[in-house]
């Protein structure tokens, strides 16, 4: 009963870690797009790919097709995917060990 507590829990939080970096991630292309359109600061590509990878990819897709932000750029995209790949592979190591 207890691993199978321990398992919800940590599923739990894993559910909870993605919405929250996803909704982070989703404010911060939505506060560059923003930043672009009005040719002021921008938040660096390197900080959007960072907070995909923390889990927050979801959001980043959704954001990109919501403000049509970053859809365009071969290289960010390679990484962007990359990022994603890497933290799928961390979801599978993570579950391997629980």
């Amino acid at each position: 009963m207890n691993s199978l507590y321990q398992d919800i829990s940590a599923l739990v939080c894993l559910v909870l870690l993605f919405a929250v970096m996803s909704m982070i991630t989703l404010i911060m292309y939505g506060l560059d797009k923003a930043a672009a359109r009005k040719k002021t600061g921008r938040i660096s590509e390197r900080s959007l790919l960072l907070c995909g990878l923390a889990c927050g990819w979801p959001g980043a897709i959704l954001a990109q097709q919501m403000f049509r932000h970053k859809t365009r750029k071969p290289g960010f995209r390679l990484r962007f995917f990359a990022t994603i790949i890497l933290n799928v592979a961390m979801l599978v190591a993570f579950f391997a060990v629980i």
